[in-house]
């Protein structure tokens, strides 16, 4: 499968610059349910610069994908001081407002899930549906195992490839298959930008505002996920009023490992008709 090329756009919110990237839709405009394609805006995992989104995009030809790197990942410049969720769902309505993008479905990736739920609960007019993969309601989550979490926490996976490919398994629960593809695509970020993404959600949690979520939300958890265990997407799918779960076979990278199961439930969540 041949990447698609995104539209790479460095845009300042605030004191900084963050790296956009735009994948446009092949079929972008065309009917969906009762209205149009909805760009889909995707709040990455910790540490997880833009590109570990190019296997998405492949799968979810048709629709209008945005992403940015979080301050200090990948392309985006460093914050001066650390930030809450609050702040990054600001910058994500910036970075929307200066592409000229009123709605999206915004979807949430492991530590991303929680700006997701933060986005759409801080601007509820500028998400319509909301995509929650692999993440939970914050501090109050049931952890992971022991070892994934320590591996998760240390920035070395990022930096040393052999590290990663070691551990691959363990971390992320998921086999060796997209191993080699995934790590190929990796840009290490700074140390301090790691550490402001770690303490970003200390002592934040959704439980409060979850109920009052207006969205359809599709919640998803694989089932061999060693980081974020199913049993926080099914917190989240009984807070959330309008919500749906979802379990996949495979580990916290599920929607690379088995697209095949993944893809199209999100497709079809968000083509169903609001």
């Amino acid at each position: 499968m041949t990447d698609i090329v995104p539209e790479i756009r460095h845009i300042k919110s605030g004191r900084i610059r963050f790296k956009t990237a735009t994948w446009h839709g092949a079929n972008e405009g065309e009917g969906q349910g009762q209205g149009e394609h909805v760009p889909l805006l995707v709040f990455n995992g910790i540490g997880a610069n833009l590109e570990l989104l190019a296997p998405l995009a492949d799968h979810l030809t048709g629709r209008t994908i945005i992403a940015f790197d979080a301050p200090g990942v990948g392309g985006s410049e460093e914050s001066s001081l650390p930030y809450r969720p609050w702040m990054l769902a600001r910058h994500a309505r910036n970075i929307l407002d200066e592409l000229d993008i009123e709605t999206v479905d915004a979807m949430g990736i492991s530590w991303g899930g929680a700006m997701a739920q933060q986005f759409a609960f801080q601007y509820p007019k500028r998400a319509r549906r909301l995509v929650l993969v692999a993440t939970s309601a914050g501090v109050l989550m049931v952890p992971g195992r022991l070892g994934s979490i320590a591996k998760m926490v240390n920035p070395r996976r990022y930096v040393d490839p052999s590290f990663m490919l070691k551990n691959f398994t363990k971390l992320y629960g998921d086999d060796m298959r997209i191993a080699d593809d995934h790590t190929s695509r990796l840009t290490a970020p700074t140390l301090r930008s790691y550490l402001y993404q770690l303490t970003a959600g200390a002592g934040w949690t959704s439980v409060p505002f979850l109920p009052f979520l207006k969205q359809p939300t599709l919640v998803m958890s694989g089932d061999r996920d060693s980081i974020v265990p199913a049993v926080n997407g099914r917190f989240l799918a009984r807070l959330i009023p309008n919500s749906q779960m979802e379990v996949i076979e495979g580990g916290h990278l599920f929607l690379l490992s088995n697209p095949e199961a993944a893809i199209p439930k999100v497709r079809d969540f968000l083509e169903q008709a609001v």
